[in-house]
C-alpha cells in the first residue's frame, strides 16, 4: 500500500506555497502517548512521510519540553531543510518544579520563545508560527503585532492561531494576515463547524488545520478498551475515555468501521475523508509511529464519499453523539478564547 500512495499538494490559503493536502502531526513521536520513539526509528518513519509526498509537518515547543523540535532538527540535516514546510507553536509555559501550564503572549516572550524555537530547530527560519493557546492576559492584537515583527525579521514566514474563536480570529487578521487556524476537529469533535471558526477561515482566505482528526486515535479503532493504554498516556485525563463515556463512545466507532468496510476501506480513512469533505480550506494533521497507519491515512486524500455516505454519517454522529469534554476542566479553560 505504501508503494502506491503520494498524497496531492494544493495551495495553502492565500500563501501561494504548495502543501499536502493531509499533513502529517509530530507530537505522539516525543510527547503524551507513551515514551518518545527511538531517534532511528522516527527519523525513519520522517523519511517515509516524505516519500508519501507529505511536506506539511507539524510541531510545538511543549511537545517533550523541546524534544520533538530537536528531533525534526535532525531530520531537516538529515533529508534537507527545503523539503519541509515546517509548523510550531508557542504559548505553553510549564513550571518546572511544579509543573503547571500558563499561557503567555505578551510581547517579549513571543520574541523569546521564537528564538528559543529557532535554536532547537537548527533553522534560519519557522515556516508557520502559531499561537498554541490565546493569553487572556494579553490583547490578541499585542501578541500578533509581535509575531508579525517576526515575519519582517525574516526568522517566520505566516502566522497562525490555535483554538482561537471567530471573533478573536477576525481581530488579529486586522493586525497582520493569518495564514492558519489550528482547532480540534473529527466526527466526534463539531465545534469548529458549529461556533463559526471554519466559517471565519473560508471567509477570510485562512487555512484551517484540524488536530486529532483522528479523535486521538479512537475514531482508528485500534483502542478498545482502558487497558489498550499505557499507563502514562495522556488520553486517561481526557473525559472521553474514561468510564461509561468511553463504553458509549466507541459505538461511533464501530458503525464508522461498518461503512469503511462497505466501502472496501477502514474507520481512519472515512474519518479523515469525511473532514476534508468538509472544504477545501482542510489541512488535517493526523499523527502516527507506525509506517502502515501513515499510508493509510495519507490514502485518505484519495477517497470520495458520496452524498449518500456523507448523510450516514451525519446520521451516526446524531445516533451517536459524543460524551465527555475533550480535555479536563483546565484545559477546556483553554480553547476557543
Amino acid at each position: 500500500m505504501s508503494s502506491t500512495v503520494t498524497v496531492p499538494k494544493k495551495p495553502f490559503a492565500r500563501t501561494g506555497v504548495q502543501v499536502s493536502r493531509i499533513g502529517f502531526g509530530c507530537m505522539g513521536m516525543s510527547f503524551a502517548y507513551g515514551p518518545p520513539m527511538p531517534e532511528d526509528q522516527a527519523l525513519e518513519l520522517i523519511g517515509k512521510v516524505l516519500e508519501l509526498g507529505c511536506n506539511f509537518f507539524d510541531t510545538a515547543d511543549m511537545y517533550g519540553i523541546g524534544h520533538n523540535e530537536k528531533l525534526l532538527a535532525k531530520a531537516f540535516k538529515k533529508y534537507g531543510r527545503e523539503k519541509f514546510f515546517l509548523a510550531t507553536k508557542f504559548s505553553f509555559v510549564i513550571d518546572p518544579v511544579t509543573k503547571a501550564r500558563s499561557v503567555r503572549g505578551d510581547p517579549e516572550y513571543v520574541k523569546q520563545a521564537c528564538k528559543a524555537s529557532l535554536e532547537r530547530l537548527e533553522t534560519d527560519y519557522i515556516d508557520l508560527y502559531y499561537q498554541h493557546r490565546v493569553d487572556p492576559k494579553t490583547p490578541i492584537e499585542d501578541t500578533v503585532a509581535a509575531m508579525a515583527e517576526l515575519v519582517q525579521e525574516g526568522k517566520v514566514r505566516y502566522l497562525g492561531l490555535s483554538e482561537a474563536s471567530a471573533a478573536t480570529i477576525r481581530r488579529a487578521h486586522k493586525v497582520h494576515p493569518i495564514s492558519a487556524v489550528q482547532s480540534e476537529f473529527s466526527l466526534w469533535e463539531l465545534g469548529p463547524l458549529e461556533n463559526g471558526v471554519i466559517d471565519t477561515c473560508r471567509e477570510l482566505g485562512i487555512a484551517f488545520v484540524p488536530y486529532s482528526p483522528l479523535g486521538r486515535g479512537f475514531l482508528s479503532g485500534e483502542v478498545r478498551k482502558l487497558s489498550d493504554l499505557g499507563k502514562d498516556d495522556f488520553r486517561l485525563t481526557l473525559p472521553r475515555f474514561q468510564g461509561d463515556n468511553f463504553d458509549f463512545n466507541i459505538q461511533l466507532v464501530d458503525a464508522v468501521a461498518a461503512l469503511g468496510k462497505k466501502k472496501g476501506v477502514t474507520a481512519s480513512q472515512i474519518a479523515l475523508a469525511w473532514v476534508l469533505s468538509k472544504g477545501d480550506e482542510m489541512f488535517p494533521i493526523p499523527g502516527t509511529t507506525k509506517v502502515t497507519r501513515l499510508a493509510e491515512n495519507l490514502a485518505s486524500a484519495s477517497i470520495h464519499l458520496s452524498a449518500e455516505d456523507l448523510a450516514e454519517i451525519d446520521q451516526l454522529i446524531k445516533k451517536f453523539q459524543v460524551k465527555g469534554d475533550r480535555y479536563n476542566a483546565m484545559g477546556m479553560k483553554m480553547v476557543h478564547l
